[in-house]
């Protein structure tokens, strides 16, 4: 299996460093969410071009944006 986003071989969907971003994605969006009224797309859109996400986060949120569009 390889990843949607890179083409790693990956166990799931995405390769091992995707995943991880995914899994944080995950988890920072319920703190989020408790925080403020907050879609999961706004979410993703606000990581996507947050400066100070990190690559692999951004990557996957563009891909989870991109994929819920198609």
């Amino acid at each position: 299996m390889k990843c949607e986003i890179c083409g790693r071989a990956a166990k799931s969907r995405f390769c091992e460093r995707h995943e991880e971003a995914y899994n944080s994605l995950l988890t920072t969006y319920e703190e989020w969410r408790k925080a403020m009224d907050i879609s999961w797309r706004d979410y993703l859109k606000e990581i996507k071009e947050n400066p100070y996400a990190g690559r692999w986060a951004k990557e996957v949120a563009g891909h989870l944006l991109a994929s819920e569009q198609s």
